[in-house]
């Protein structure tokens, strides 16, 4: 597909073709894409129709500064501080999902457990946007909560869709939350507006070894309760 045509793809193929890239090339993506995919996503359903989300889209050398940031707290191992809880531990089949979701990843890479230094620098590319060039931080307003949270994520995952059907790739990544207030210094964003993920996108940079790897879905019968 053409980067300066008009999307055409089905919304089933989008779905399918939607996945976590984690190296990206440098070219950026016209103005006019990035335009319609964002406003394509405000199309995205909500409660009340609130329209909670207020994502900020960073380029050029504005996220360049940020990425610097970001990379420099991450390899001094300053503490995170996130606005919201991203320590959870997972259980049962869930952490089975994680451990196989990771093994994939650092098998793709060839990144082995017990090289630490490896492993790091993997963790320390999620602050550099896996060198995309472009970001967009997305941010709630303090007075909202979990129910306005659930709504962001189907706005986030309606624009990544979008960005697909125009042969963009993305990754939602929870690791640009981290450190919120480097980001919101950066950004010139108020303390109030609390920073929830961050979604890098650009074109997918097929040399890069981790974007080899794949995971796959649980069965629909093994997710899903069906009543009636």
């Amino acid at each position: 597909m053409s980067r300066h045509k008009s999307a055409t793809m089905s919304v089933a193929e989008a779905i399918r073709r939607r996945r976590s890239v984690r190296g990206f090339l440098s070219d950026p993506v016209p103005e006019p894409i990035i335009r319609e995919a964002f406003e394509l996503a405000q199309w995205a359903p909500s409660n009340c129709n609130v329209q909670p989300w207020t994502p900020h889209v960073v380029s050029g050398e504005t996220l360049a500064k940020l990425k610097a940031a970001l990379v420099d707290a991450g390899m001094r191992d300053e503490p995170i501080k996130p606005d919201f809880v991203a320590d959870r531990k997972f259980t049962g089949v869930h952490r089975e999902r994680q451990v196989d979701a990771a093994q994939r990843l650092y098998g793709a890479m060839g990144v082995e457990r017990r090289d630490l230094v490896g492993r790091k620098m993997a963790y320390v590319r999620n602050h550099a946007c896996f060198d995309a060039p472009h970001a967009a931080f997305i941010f709630m307003d303090e007075s909202f909560g979990e129910r306005e949270a659930t709504d962001i994520g189907m706005w986030a995952q309606t624009l990544m869709l979008a960005l697909t059907a125009h042969g963009v790739a993305s990754c939602a990544m929870g690791a640009l939350s981290l450190f919120p207030d480097i980001v919101r210094a950066h950004l010139g964003v108020s303390p109030s507006q609390k920073l929830l993920f961050g979604v890098s996108f650009g074109y997918e940079d097929v040399a890069v070894k981790a974007n080899a790897a794949r995971v796959g879905r649980a069965a629909v019968d093994d997710a899903v309760r069906f009543h009636g």
